[in-house]
């Protein structure tokens, strides 16, 4: 997606703009960032714009486009693609951006859904979208088998194949949950086929809402999102700043 936006950028860059970039709207009602949106939909051929808002830096504007972020001035005249870093303090504001707007509200996700496995105190919380067929996935789980005075809410999501489901349907239906995953994950134990009612579909129509789109994907109590399987360091780093 990003290669292509700035393939796209480019070509915007060489071609001139359209009439509706240069004048106002007759009744003049379209704001400027209505006019960016409209505009660069119609130049970069089909890409829908999420939503259009001006930054408090160097005048410029912040396009979204699905999980990308990009950047032009109000003539359009020229377009970033990358990230802008704050000079002062050096935070990457771009990424922090996009952190906030993949956030959600914890007390949204339905947690009875999940796969609930309890360690120590069970103090801190996290949620985590896994397909049982992830190599991320389970590098993870040997990863978080470290962390303790943890509840894990695990959302069994399998996106990768047949087999997948599968999986994740004799987990749900074993008599403990949170056992039969640990096997599966950690040893390699695939839980007996079974057939019971799961939540499986509802957490697969969760995730397309959140579009989570990988696997494993981890949720703190904050809302904050973190893709990928991050180590253990990280995941005690990111649990402590959900404390505070």
């Amino acid at each position: 997606m990003l290669k292509r936006l700035v393939v796209l950028a480019l070509l915007m860059l060489s071609a001139p703009l359209p009439a509706l970039a240069q004048a106002p709207d007759p009744a003049g009602k379209l704001t400027t960032e209505a006019i960016i949106k409209r505009t660069l939909e119609g130049r970069f051929g089909g890409v829908k714009v999420d939503a259009v808002a001006k930054t408090p830096y160097l005048g410029l504007y912040e396009v979204r486009m699905e999980s990308e972020i990009i950047y032009t001035d109000e003539k359009m005249n020229y377009i970033f693609s990358g990230n802008i870093i704050d000079g002062k303090n050096m935070q990457n504001l771009t990424e922090k951006r996009l952190r906030d707007l993949s956030s959600i509200k914890w007390g949204d996700l339905p947690l009875d859904t999940a796969v609930k496995t309890v360690r120590g105190t069970g103090k801190r919380m996290v949620a985590v979208f896994s397909d049982p067929n992830c190599p991320y996935c389970k590098r993870f789980e040997k990863d978080l088998a470290k962390v303790d005075n943890i509840t894990i809410y695990t959302f069994l999501y399998p996106i990768l194949s047949q087999d997948s489901l599968d999986k994740t349907k004799g987990v749900w239906c074993s008599a403990d949950k949170s056992k039969a995953w640990n096997d599966l994950m950690l040893n390699g134990t695939v839980p007996a086929t079974a057939r019971c009612d799961t939540p499986i579909e509802r957490t697969l129509e969760l995730g397309r809402k959140y579009r989570v789109t990988g696997t494993p994907t981890l949720f703190f109590t904050n809302g904050e999102r973190v893709p990928g399987a991050v180590p253990a360091e990280q995941v005690e780093k990111l649990l402590a700043e959900n404390s505070k």
